[in-house]
Order: structure tokens, then sequence, then C-alpha cells
């Protein structure tokens, strides 16, 4: 079965270049383009054996199941440019949260999953987020899960937790990342230790963190049982963050919903006017 990629910026790259090095797909099975041909082929110098192709129509007529991997805002173009040239044997798969797989039938004729994928997934970890119409055939859910499960833990999700679920895991790494790099600053603020010294320290305490965690050894509350001595330093820092984080992630949940709430809106505009041309 072919594969075709519409657009190539971060989230279609790193999603073509993951299922390649899972042996998920063929490099000969994957058709790609975007609005700017030389970012597809900089893929295409690294799998020599991927094609590029001029235009999203074109996709159509090589692939079965098209991934659109572009904003928001243009998907609703791209699909009204595609609609002509899909049948019921094609599926689409959508990778934005803003736009629901209910929009998404709304405007193409063939089968629909969307599916919101994390960065995590180019180290073939962390999990991805699938949302099935209620139209799209079982063989197609099947093999959408079949190539997420290559390079993720497939999660399926509703509608209405669409956006806390990728704020926890396509958003999270962002800012976790965030967090982190403050927490390295901090120490090489405040003490004589180097940079580099702190940023390898911190990096692979994560990574460490990430295994206890994967191996089930312990939960997060454990986790801080186990560290946390009564009365000791780690404890200090404890009361320190338990003052000042605060609602912190509450505002932040807060503030992307709202993002969210505003992008749905507009997509929601676009989705009408082509309905209504």
């Amino acid at each position: 079965m072919n594969i075709g990629f519409i657009g190539t910026g971060n989230m279609g790259t790193i999603l073509i270049e993951s299922f390649i090095n899972s042996n998920a797909v063929k490099q000969e099975q994957l058709f790609i383009t975007n609005r700017t041909l030389e970012k597809a082929y900089s893929i295409q110098q690294r799998y020599p054996n991927v094609h590029v192709i001029q235009t999203n129509e074109e996709i159509a007529k090589h692939a079965t199941i098209i991934f659109i991997c572009t904003k928001p805002l243009h998907m609703p173009a791209v699909l009204k440019q595609l609609r002509p040239h899909l049948t019921d044997d094609h599926c689409i798969v959508s990778i934005t949260s803003p736009i629901s797989v209910q929009q998404l039938e709304s405007l193409v004729p063939c089968h629909v999953i969307r599916v919101i994928p994390s960065i995590t997934n180019r180290a073939l970890a962390g999990s991805s987020l699938i949302t099935v119409s209620e139209r799209c055939a079982d063989a197609y859910r099947t093999t959408v899960e079949q190539l997420f499960r290559s390079i993720s833990r497939p999660i399926y999700i509703d509608e209405p937790i669409t956006r806390i679920a990728s704020d926890l895991t396509s958003c999270g790494p962002a800012f976790f990342s965030y967090l982190i790099q403050k927490f390295i600053d901090a120490a090489v603020q405040q003490t004589s230790i180097t940079k580099e010294q702190a940023t390898m320290l911190a990096t692979e305490m994560m990574i460490g963190l990430g295994a206890l965690l994967e191996k089930q050894l312990y939960t997060l509350p454990t986790l801080q049982e186990k560290v946390c001595v009564k009365g000791g330093i780690t404890g200090a820092g404890i009361d320190v963050l338990e003052k000042e984080v605060g609602d912190l992630f509450v505002h932040i949940f807060q503030k992307t919903h709202e993002k969210f709430d505003e992008e749905k809106e507009k997509v929601r505009q676009q989705i009408d006017y082509i309905r209504d041309e």
C-alpha cells in the first residue's frame, strides 16, 4: 500500500523518518510533496527511493493513505483541492487537532482518521492520539494503528479531550524541555558548575527518570517518596516547588485551550466558506 504525505515540515518529516527507520514502510511506498518542494527533495537526498511528487492532486493518484501535515488553516483548502481526486479507496489521515473527524468527513468523500503524533515518536517512543471517523473502514483503522504502533504507543481518544491529551503528549516535551533548561541555567547561575556539566547531568537524570517509569519500578508519587528524606535537602527543594509552582500548569492549560478555541473558530469559518461555495 502506497502512502502519501502532503506537507514535509517538522512533523511531516518526523513521521516520514520514523516510519522508514522503524521499517514500518519501505522508501518506495512513500510519495511526498510540499508547498516548497526543496523541503521534500531534502528528504529524498537522505532516502533516495522516496518519490517526490509535484502537486497535491498527483499524490491522490499514487497513494491510498494520504497524510495531511499542513497547518490547520491551510488544511480546508488542501482538502478542497484533493476532493475531486478522492475515492472510496482513499483514507485521509490528519495530524492537526483543531479539525475534528466530523469536519474532515464533511470535506472529503473517503475514509478519515485523525492522529496527533509527538516529537517523541522520532525516537520510536511516546504516544500517538487516534480518533477514527464513523465511516472509516476497520481495515484502514488497523493499518494506521499498525503504522503508529511501530513508532509509538497508539491511544484512542474522544473529541472532548483532544486538546488536553495533545497538551500532555505533543506539547509536553516542549514544556518540560523549557523547565529543564531553566533548571540547568539556575544551576550555572548559582554555582561554579559549567553549562556543559549541568546539561550532561540533567540530561542523564531525565533519561534515567524515563527508564524508571518505563520499567514501572516507581510511580511519580513513589519516586518523590523514595528521594525525599524527611527534613532532608530534597524535601527543602520540594517545599520551594510547592510554594512557587502554584497554578502554573492550570494557567498553561487555560492558555492552550484558549488558543485552541481560536484556531477551531478560524477553521470552522474556512470550512463554512468552502461548503457555501
